[in-house]
């Protein structure tokens, strides 16, 4: 096979609609900053990817005050 058909392959193969939304917190370990922690949300489907990270005092309290987590469509994965 060469190159051409190799990328000719790559470009025909199918793309599924699946669609992935996540919320990971991150809880920080470090002694002085216990109860702090990262927040990442992402969605990733057929309409593209974002992702969007940030740091919080409370994460938990954070999240459940986002749309995202309101409407119940996000995975919730606690680390």
């Amino acid at each position: 096979m060469n190159r051409n058909q190799l990328k000719q392959m790559w470009f025909n193969l199918p793309t599924s609609d699946v669609v992935t939304k996540t919320i990971l917190v991150e809880m920080d370990k470090y002694e002085g900053r216990k109860g702090q922690g990262t927040v990442q949300i992402t969605n990733d489907g057929p309409s593209g990817f974002s992702q969007f990270k940030t740091h919080q005092v409370n994460p938990i309290e954070y999240v459940m005050t986002r749309e995202e987590y309101k409407s119940g469509e996000y995975k919730l994965v606690i680390k």
